[in-house]
């Protein structure tokens, strides 16, 4: 009997044992419920100077160019610059051969010296005739001839004086001089050559490179905005970009100067022109370059591309973690896109911390813990 006492106690005792550890065991596993706040990523908003620009292709062209050629036939004798050089206006460039023009010059003065002297001659005669006419010596029929003859004399000098100012013209001509300042190109004769005022092929080239043009073109459309930010500013600034792979900038800003006042009908775009600096001769005629023009400059808000998403009514939907640290959905109304971001102009205010990753884990009134996302700096666009 009394081992049947035993017994029974004893299993009380062991089923309040279990009942205890089951207890224990269910309340650890509610406290592991609660998991703590999940961890976003978050951008704060603060306004940002947006440029409103245009990029637009062009191609590099001189400010000044002009091909050496020659005025005068002959052989040339010697060349006297550098290729590639940088050559002065009023700088020898060639020689030409000039005996034949040296001989030109000398019978010119020859036959002026020969006309001189028979207008002295006849000069005298006339001055003879005068004389007599009053005497009836000799008739007006002669005297009108000396008279004549004299003013013929005349005539003969001036045109030898002519002759031998044509003739120092051509002998000045044998002398190649540059027409302007700049950059020399490869020679396209060699000494010993015969050229010719008529000739096709220039003797060289020379480009004024500094300052230096880029040519562009814009659609007509769109010129409009770019015609009436001119208007007010009167140049806008351009940046060049040299290679869209890399990115690579000019390092000198230009201006745009000059727009064309006419579309043209076959391509419906307008010819614009900007201006640069180009003291290291870095940028060369026909290069291609991309033209980033400034149209103006204002503060915007800017949120990241990714942290909002599509809604099935197009809207854009951005996540927003309030002060008490809980999640609240905005629709974003934007202006347009800036680089990777938008430009927002309703939804969110300066401040408001949206979140750009984790936000998929979410549920609009839930806690969240925070941290500025990594991405920031690199989601900045170039300006």
């Amino acid at each position: 009997m009394i081992n049947k006492f035993v017994i029974a106690a004893l299993s009380l005792l062991a089923i309040a044992g279990c009942s205890q550890d089951l207890a224990e065991q269910s309340g650890s596993a509610q406290g592991a419920g609660q998991a703590p706040a999940p961890m976003v990523s978050v951008v704060e908003l603060k306004p940002q100077q947006v440029d409103n620009i245009i990029a637009l292709p062009g191609r590099v062209s001189p400010l000044r160019q002009s091909q050496v050629r020659p005025q005068v036939q002959g052989v040339i004798t010697e060349r006297l610059f550098e290729e590639g050089a940088y050559v002065e206006k009023g700088q020898q460039l060639y020689q030409i051969d000039d005996t034949r023009f040296v001989a030109e010059l000398a019978r010119a003065k020859a036959d002026l010296a020969s006309a001189e002297a028979n207008r002295k001659a006849l000069s005298a005669r006339l001055k003879r005739f005068k004389d007599l006419l009053s005497s009836d010596a000799v008739s007006e029929q002669e005297y009108d001839d000396a008279l004549a003859q004299a003013e013929q004399a005349d005539a003969q000098i001036s045109i030898a004086k002519a002759a031998i100012s044509l003739a120092q013209v051509d002998l000045d001509f044998t002398k190649v001089y540059a027409p302007i300042s700049g950059q020399i190109s490869r020679s396209f004769t060699t000494v010993g050559t015969l050229v010719s005022a008529n000739q096709a092929q220039q003797l060289a080239t020379i480009t004024a490179l500094d300052p230096i043009y880029v040519d562009m073109q814009q659609s007509g459309k769109g010129i409009l905005t770019l015609r009436r930010a001119m208007q007010e500013q009167g140049t806008l600034p351009v940046q060049l970009v040299l290679d869209d792979v890399t990115g690579e900038q000019y390092e000198y800003p230009g201006e745009l100067k000059f727009s064309e006042v006419t579309v043209d009908e076959t391509t419906g775009a307008v010819a614009l022109r900007a201006e640069f600096s180009n003291p290291d001769s870095l940028l060369m005629p026909g290069m291609y370059a991309k033209a980033i023009v400034r149209l103006s400059s204002s503060p915007q808000l800017l949120v990241p591309q990714r942290a909002a998403t599509r809604q099935p009514d197009r809207s854009l939907l951005v996540m927003v973690v309030n002060a008490q640290n809980e999640v609240e959905p905005r629709t974003l109304t934007i202006a347009g896109s800036y680089g990777d971001q938008y430009i927002a102009t309703g939804g969110v205010t300066a401040g408001d911390r949206v979140i750009v990753a984790g936000y998929q884990k979410v549920q609009p009134g839930a806690k969240v813990n925070t941290q500025p996302w990594q991405g920031a700096q690199q989601s900045q666009p170039r300006g």
